[in-house]
């Protein structure tokens, strides 16, 4: 590869292939690069990171909430829900399952614009869509205007197209390769953040009442809470949402924007797509990714009459259990990214998780029925920890499996497959709980994830982005000793505001 070194200090490339890395994770390529630091006694490091990148991400941690918590607002409450609508459960399940739904079909354009308009313009859209979805809901407080409720639902599920790609790809353009996981982690936890307060909110704010009136009025005043924090959330990301940072992070990403930049170099959004299509080892991970998340979106949409089956009158604790098993997730994802920036073990870390996320399911199985609401908490809150916490994992091993292709394009994928599970899956566990019980459901998704543990175990550890930055170190390691003579290159990390 013809490497060079750039006026600015940063590395570039005359060439846009980036071989794939042979790596085992036996010897990381941090590793490697480390060993080439030390041999020319020169800094790597020379691309400059931007105080605002925290800003940024702490914003889209926000947005992200604000339209994954109206996911699980309707069946969380699904018996108050029925009661006051008048409706079946079954239509209480699609108010969950038209976010996977609507998801599937438009994460193709919705990727394709994510790369054509970069991250602001991605991120208004969805957070306009969000706040009208929430305002609709608003005035859908009646009996019979259910179908209202419904389609600001829809219009909120419509908009996380433009949310669910973004925390690979922001991380990515913002952050620096030794803390490009840990962000993505943390763009991770805004979803599950959401899904924290979907799940503890609506029992506290609707409780189950007697009185219709009075369930009208509670859900009233959580439908003016949620439009308003999105209102407020809309006029944030408007005023200080940005695109990208004026110089790029790292190797990688100036690699990346390179070829976007580049008319002749710029690989086609279909070629892209075929590019990860025929990238086995991205085959098997959307496959895993998909039946882990898949299960737990099916546990989410099922959990309220899952719950209430052994503890009647508990709606409360039904949505502090859900609660726990995100709250755990969220320290499970911080978990996860820190491990892979610091390790860089991909594969071992995903695997790991996976198997973890297994066991935790089968431990829930048998625990429900004890008779001591705490166990259940404990169970859930650990099954939360490994199976949300593999979020992020699977998005960070998804980018480097498919190095140089978008990341949006790789976690939109991932997303898409996520939520085709999640459809059969919630399909398949409501049948057999309402017919057979919780039990053979639960053992059918414990049985799942064993099949997706085999699957990562049969994935392979082809680190593509991590070997891009060896090379870049590598190139740069050489150049810094070349120009030593001349009076060196400044090669120091920059923090610019």
């Amino acid at each position: 590869m013809d490497l060079k070194h750039s006026a600015s200090g940063a590395v570039e490339s005359g060439d846009n292939y980036i071989a794939t890395s042979k790596s085992t994770d036996m010897i990381t390529p941090k590793e490697k690069e480390i060993k080439a630091n030390k041999a020319s006694n020169a800094p790597v490091e020379g691309y400059k990171v931007y105080a605002r990148r925290w800003a940024v991400l702490i914003l889209f941690v926000f947005y992200s909430a604000s339209n994954a918590m109206q996911w699980i607002q309707y069946t969380i409450i699904n018996n108050i829900i029925t009661r006051y609508y008048g409706i079946s459960d079954k239509w209480v399940d699609w108010t969950s399952m038209i976010y996977m739904i609507l998801y599937i079909p438009l994460i193709f354009p919705g990727s394709w614009f994510l790369d054509k308009v970069g991250l602001r313009i991605t991120a208004l859209v969805g957070i306009v869509g969000t706040c009208i979805g929430a305002w609709i809901k608003v005035f859908s407080v009646d009996p019979s205007l259910f179908y209202v409720s419904f389609i600001g639902q829809a219009i909120v599920a419509l908009a996380q197209v433009c949310i669910l790609s973004l925390p690979a790809r922001l991380a990515a353009v913002w952050f620096g390769p030794d803390q490009v996981s840990s962000a993505t982690s943390v763009g991770v936890f805004g979803n599950q953040l959401g899904v924290a307060i979907g799940f503890v909110l609506p029992p506290m704010l609707v409780p189950n009442s007697e009185s219709l009136e009075t369930v009208g009025k509670d859900l009233q005043m959580m439908f003016y809470l949620v439009a308003g924090l999105t209102s407020i959330l809309l006029v944030l990301m408007v005023l200080f949402f940005q695109d990208k940072p004026p110089t790029p992070p790292s190797a990688a990403q100036e690699t990346s924007q390179r070829l976007e930049g580049n008319a002749e170099q710029q690989v086609s959004f279909m070629q892209s797509l075929k590019n990860l299509m025929t990238n086995r080892n991205f085959i098997f991970l959307l496959l895993s990714y998909g039946i882990n998340v898949g299960v737990f979106y099916a546990i989410s949409t099922l959990l309220n009459p899952v719950v209430l089956k052994y503890y009647p009158g508990h709606e409360v604790d039904t949505g502090r259990i859900g609660l726990s098993i995100v709250l755990a997730g969220m320290l499970g994802s911080v978990v996860s990214g820190i491990v892979l920036d610091k390790t860089h073990k991909f594969k071992e870390t995903t695997l790991a998780v996976y198997a973890l996320s297994m066991v935790g399911m089968w431990i829930f199985t048998f625990t429900l029925d004890t008779g001591h609401i705490a166990v259940v908490y404990l169970t859930a809150s650990l099954l939360g920890f490994f199976m949300t916490g593999y979020l992020p994992v699977g998005f960070e091993f998804g980018a480097e499996l498919t190095f140089p292709e978008p990341e949006g394009t790789s976690s939109g994928l991932l997303n898409a497959s996520a939520q085709t599970f999640g459809i059969c899956f919630t399909l398949f566990y409501s049948e057999l709980f309402y017919s057979y019980g919780d039990v053979p459901a639960n053992v059918a998704m414990a049985v799942m994830l064993i099949v997706g543990t085999l699957i990562t175990a049969a994935t392979g550890s082809d680190l593509r982005r991590q070997n891009a930055q060896v090379v870049s170190a590598n190139a740069r390691a050489s150049n810094a000793a070349g120009s030593s003579a001349g009076g060196g290159v400044d090669n120091s990390v920059a923090v610019n505001p």
